[in-house]
């Protein structure tokens, strides 16, 4: 089977620290966490209570997970934010066989975790994203479609402030891409164009007046 030069590196790390089991389990774990999340995140957590990341001769322990187990810090906040909150709030999940039954992927724990310490979030809302993670396994993007306005509710103002600036992005893009490309007529292209100037005029305008 093919490997990865992050899977070949940390294979040759596992080897090179045979001689530290904590450490070494942390690697193997790495290499296998996307199979296995639970792993890793079960790990992480105790290496984050009992810094043992120190010994290894790291500042902290983003350091050593970015250095030794091609971790960002993000990935390793929501594996452990993840593991620690299916601890608290729904541990019959840790004890589902990985073979026989489905086990919802960190992503999407993390998006319920976060859900749950939202004060704005509907209880209603909350017990359906939960039964579609913890239950129905759903997928982590079709969590996010269908709940991110629900569960965190954007102010309207900051909403139209973001579609604004993502639209004016886009139209800017679009304009300089016409400018360059000889791929449709010029008349379309000159019109297209025109339609922009006026799209980004109305949009500067909008800004302006906010």
């Amino acid at each position: 089977m093919h490997r990865t030069k992050t899977e070949a590196a940390l294979a040759e790390a596992e080897l090179a620290h045979a001689n530290d089991p904590e450490r070494a389990e942390l690697l193997r774990r790495a290499r296998h966490f996307k199979a296995s999340w639970i792993e890793l995140g079960e790990a992480l957590t105790g290496l984050k209570r009992n810094g043992r990341w120190k010994h290894w001769g790291y500042e902290s322990l983003d350091a050593y997970a970015k250095a030794e187990l091609h971790l960002r810090q993000e990935t390793v906040d929501k594996l452990t934010g993840s593991y620690t909150f299916l601890q608290r709030r729904a541990p019959a999940v840790l004890g589902r066989d990985a073979l026989r039954e489905r086990i919802p992927s960190y992503q999407a724990v993390d998006f319920l975790r976060r859900a749950e310490a939202s004060e704005e979030a509907p209880p209603a809302a909350i017990a359906q994203l939960r039964r579609r993670v913890l239950e129905e396994v759903a997928p982590a993007a079709s969590i996010a479609r269908e709940y991110r306005d629900v569960v965190f509710p954007v102010d309207p103002d900051e909403r139209r402030t973001r579609e604004l600036s993502g639209l004016k992005n886009v139209a800017k893009r679009l304009h300089e891409l016409i400018a360059e490309t000889r791929a449709v007529p010029r008349k379309i292209a000159g019109d297209v164009t025109t339609a922009l100037e006026r799209l980004l005029e109305a949009i500067e305008d909008q800004q302006r007046a906010a």
